[in-house]
């Protein structure tokens, strides 16, 4: 009596039952450790309280280091729109000698923008911006001096005016026509305070960086002895789960989800108290000229994406604290 081998056709159904099978179990498995990870977030509570309010305080610092980078970082910028730098040439420089000198400033890559303004505009500006103080007119009606030629720059970066520096001292179309009674200008009289406000931000974020990591660290730890604790207390269970075959990455499981749900949590309130600090400190900031609207317009705009990213943070936060846990604890 003949045997008949398998069709390839029954092959194929067996191999996709069998898949099937090996899927399911693995989300029934998947599906175990997530309950057993929320669980163990809620079975000691001054433990979670402490772990999530340091993750919290710790998630708040990152938030607040970005959104004050992007402040100061908006008001330089502000700062640098109305900051003219100048250079003044003779009143007797020939038209053609300032269109020199200003397309040699025009090339320098510092460069954003450059303006010229005539001797005569520069009288009737003055005279316009006076027209109030009867004086200051009749000082210059019978002043015999004229007013010079005045190319007016804006650059990249305030605090870096080398280039043009170099441009009066080097350049023969610019050095040999400089007006001897009006040295160049490079921020005006707004140049301490801009420095200061950029010094600031330079300060502000560096102090971010260092607070950020400091709490990053701190929060890591907390979590990372919350784990170390959790462990001890379930090491028999732990002890018969690994005698009975259970694989080491469902014993890790649930610690990873414990961690994970810390940094959930931790996001939502930091990322709701960072919003709220923002906007009731806008009004405040905006009187004292610190650009406050853009940063909270995106922030607003973004509040999906901002949620998202800090829950992130706060995910891989309590995953590497974790993974640090269970592999010096569990001995795996």
């Amino acid at each position: 009596m003949e045997k008949h081998s398998p069709t390839p056709t029954k092959k194929a159904n067996s191999k996709t039952v069998s898949q099937q099978k090996r899927h399911r179990r693995q989300w029934i498995t998947f599906l175990r450790m997530c309950r057993y990870g929320v669980n163990n977030f809620t079975r000691n509570a001054w433990l979670t309280v402490a772990a999530t309010a340091v993750m919290t305080i710790t998630l708040f610092v990152v938030f607040v280091s970005v959104a004050a980078h992007n402040i100061l970082s908006d008001t330089v910028t502000s700062l640098r729109d109305k900051v003219t730098m100048s250079i003044y040439l003779d009143h007797d420089t020939s038209q053609s000698d300032v269109d020199k000198a200003v397309t040699d400033v025009r090339n320098l890559s510092s460069v954003l923008s450059v303006s010229v303004q005539t001797p005569d505009q520069a009288r009737t500006d003055f005279a316009n911006q006076h027209k109030q103080d009867a004086g200051t007119l009749n000082a210059l009606e019978q002043a015999t001096d004229r007013f010079p030629w005045t190319i007016s720059i804006k650059v990249v970066d305030i605090n870096n005016t080398q280039q043009l520096a170099d441009l009066v001292n080097n350049d023969a179309a610019v050095k040999t026509h400089l007006d001897a009674n009006s040295p160049p200008s490079f921020a005006g009289d707004r140049r301490e305070v801009i420095q200061k406000i950029a010094g600031a931000g330079d300060f502000a974020q560096k102090l971010g960086i260092i607070a950020s990591v400091l709490f990053i660290g701190i929060s890591m730890l907390i979590i990372f002895n919350t784990i170390r604790m959790a462990i001890f207390n379930r090491r028999e269970e732990i002890q018969m789960m690994k005698l009975i075959g259970a694989e080491h990455s469902f014993i890790r499981g649930p610690f990873l989800v414990e961690a994970i749900v810390y940094g959930f949590f931790a996001a939502l309130v930091a990322t709701g108290l960072g919003y709220a600090v923002l906007v009731f400190a806008a009004p405040s900031l905006q009187t004292y000229g610190i650009t406050v609207d853009s940063t909270l317009n995106m922030v607003t705009y973004y509040a999906g994406i901002v949620l998202l990213s800090m829950i992130l943070i706060g995910a891989v936060i309590g995953i590497i604290s974790s993974l640090l846990a269970t592999r010096r604890y569990l001995k795996m």
